[in-house]
Parts: structure tokens; C-alpha cells; sequence
């Protein structure tokens, strides 16, 4: 089946019916999102994934008590890096030049010249730029769990600030960005399972500059 068709078949899945997510299908989703395009390579992310049902269910209390936390298979944290430091990307250069065999100081230019445009920008700037580099995964989190015919419903509607304060994300440096339930649908009960996908109609989506 093609990405488009799989792209049809998916939607934001209101309702779960607990099934688990076997774990081939998982690692493909999570190995997928690992591999997804990211500004200058450094990842300003981690994803965590929670299957604790205790836990499930103090995020469910603060995900406005949405069904898809706790009936889901695997929930997918996307926590973004809180900001950016000449630490963390040397770390990230460190490790790229390690696996490609390359000198130490081989992007020593570039790194510098990052550092430069970064460090004078306002903390906020890098949180969301982080948040952002998350976002792109996310879009191939979802892709994948539909090529691998897994539900995902993407969530913003929680609180953040107590969910990293539950998941002691303040004390790593990263500020949780979304979640993403991974299941699969409840057919009988998910009122959205049969109605016709929209979307913008292409010719007001898309605009040619030739």
C-alpha cells in the first residue's frame, strides 16, 4: 500500500480499545522517527515510552482526561531539549565525527558558526525551536504507524508544566512537546471511525510560483 493510501486510512483515533501494539511494529515507528530529518543533526528531543499503567493513568488526569492515554498500547512523550548550549551541540558534533571516522576538529567552523547564531537568541527562541525539530518527528512517528496500519492520535491538550514536573523532565534539561497514544481503534465505540477524511482542497492548499 502506498504512503498516500496509508495517509487515507489513518485519522485522529478518539477511542482505543487496549489491544498492544506488537513490538516489531513499535521498534519500526520509533526506529523511523529516530531517522527523521532534524536542523543541523542535533535531535533536540528525546521520546519517551510509557506503558506503566499508574502512570498512565496520573497523565490521563492531566491530558484532560482523554480515553487514548490510558486505552492506548504505547504512549509516545516527545520532550524537547528546554535550550540549546554550546555543550549539548558539541556533543551531538562529537559523536557524528566519532561515527564517521572523521578529525575531531572537522566541523569545528560549522559549530562555531551555529554557537554564533544561537547563543544571542532569547531562551524562549531556542525552546521552540527545539519543540519545532520535535514536530518533524512527530509528522514521521504518524506516517510510520500508518504505513504499519497502528493508530496515533497526536495530543497537545495537556498540561505541560505538570507533566514534567510528574516526569522529571525540568531535572534532563527538556520540556514535554506532545504525546502520541499508539493503539489501535475501537471501531464500535470511536464515533469518527467512519466518517469521510477532509482536508483543504488542493487547489486552495497549493500555490505554484513558476
Amino acid at each position: 500500500m502506498s504512503l498516500i493510501e496509508d495517509l487515507k486510512w489513518r485519522y485522529a483515533t478518539k477511542k482505543m480499545n487496549g489491544n498492544v501494539v506488537p513490538q516489531e511494529k513499535l521498534d519500526y515507528i520509533l526506529e523511523a522517527t529516530r531517522l527523521t530529518a532534524s536542523s543541523s543533526g542535533l535531535q533536540p528531543y528525546e521520546i519517551f515510552v510509557i506503558t506503566n499503567p499508574e502512570l498512565l493513568e496520573k497523565i490521563k488526569v492531566l491530558a484532560w482526561n482523554q480515553s487514548q492515554i490510558t486505552d492506548c498500547s504505547h504512549l509516545l512523550v516527545f520532550a524537547a531539549w528546554d535550550g540549546y548550549s554550546l555543550e549539548r551541540i558539541e556533543k551531538v558534533f562529537a559523536r557524528t565525527l566519532a561515527e564517521r571516522g572523521l578529525p575531531a576538529n572537522t566541523m569545528d567552523d560549522y559549530k562555531k558558526t551555529l554557537w554564533g547564531m544561537y547563543e544571542p537568541l532569547p531562551q524562549e527562541w531556542h525552546a521552540n525551536h527545539a519543540t519545532r525539530q520535535a514536530y518533524i518527528a512527530l509528522g514521521t512517528a504518524l506516517a510510520a504507524a500508518a504505513e504499519q496500519k497502528v493508530d496515533a492520535t497526536p495530543m497537545e491538550g495537556f498540561t505541560p508544566a505538570e507533566l514534567d514536573k510528574l516526569l522529571e523532565l525540568k531535572e534532563k534539561g527538556l520540556k514535554s512537546a506532545v504525546l502520541l497514544p499508539l493503539g489501535y481503534r475501537d471501531e464500535a465505540n470511536d464515533w469518527l471511525v467512519n466518517m469521510k477524511k477532509v482536508r483543504t482542497p488542493k487547489e486552495t492548499f497549493i500555490t505554484e510560483i513558476k
